[in-house]
């Protein structure tokens, strides 16, 4: 199957809340590309005032196209660009990975705007699922835990511990190394799921690991990247809450 599914994510920084606002399907041997807003664009527009796209004026519509749309373009290196090899070895993505699967894993963030993009996660048959993301928030961590970051190998292995006192999301997840350095936080578009898969743990049946550390000039977002594994039970389906669900089929 050729389509994938991208989330567009809107933070309101007066606040700070942030809300999934619309969902991407791109199947890109088509091509086409087709963009909705989500429960979570009326959520935001209620609760903090979430001014529409320009490019997509009209919450209750299905916006279709065979080019990819530019809010999302805009937000991708140009492959023609001298260091857009290094760019992808920076996201752990080959040379000729597609605009989606760069948008999957740079996190679409730009100064200009508070909008993010982050991939629907996959849940396989057996209830498995692996993800990749950057780690977040690593410079609010101490002194001695930068340093242990500095050291990180790859695959090294990472302890994930629930944080029920976060600040800004209230439940958070914390990541740490294996002697007790607590390195920084999942992103919030996974804390949910992430939650669900570590309560349902036994033994437990989830894992986190070092994929690569990127050293500067590599922007601070882009620092660590890392890949955990896990399982749900047969009921929970990732990213399906009504923030998630799409205004119009």
């Amino acid at each position: 199957m050729s389509e994938k599914t991208l989330f567009l994510s809107w933070e309101d920084h007066d606040t700070p809340r942030w809300f999934p606002i619309g969902r991407l399907d791109a199947d890109a041997e088509f091509p086409l590309y087709r963009f909705r807003y989500t429960r979570g664009a009326e959520q935001a527009q209620s609760v903090v005032g979430f001014p529409l796209l320009p490019e997509f004026p009209t919450l209750d519509k299905k916006y279709e196209s065979p080019n990819l749309f530019p809010i999302f373009q805009n937000r991708i290196m140009s492959p023609r660009r001298a260091d857009f090899p290094e760019y992808s070895r920076t996201l752990g993505i080959p040379n000729n990975a597609t605009p989606i699967d760069v948008l999957s894993a740079n996190g679409g963030r730009r100064v200009t705007d508070n909008f993010g993009v982050f991939p629907k996660i996959n849940k396989r048959t057996d209830g498995s699922f692996t993800c990749r993301f950057f780690l977040h928030g690593w410079s609010h961590v101490s002194e001695a835990a930068k340093e242990r970051i500095k050291r990180m190998q790859p695959d090294e292995p990472l302890y994930l511990t629930l944080e029920l006192t976060n600040p800004a999301t209230r439940i958070g997840v914390q990541i740490q190394t294996t002697d007790y350095h607590m390195i920084g936080w999942a992103p919030r578009y996974l804390v949910g799921d992430l939650v669900a898969a570590m309560a349902e743990s036994t033994d437990p049946d989830y894992s986190a690991r070092v994929v690569k550390v990127n050293p500067m000039p590599v922007p601070s977002n882009h620092r660590v990247l890392i890949e955990m594994q896990g399982c749900w039970d047969n009921d929970h389906e990732p990213m399906s809450g009504p923030d998630f669900q799409p205004l119009v089929n």
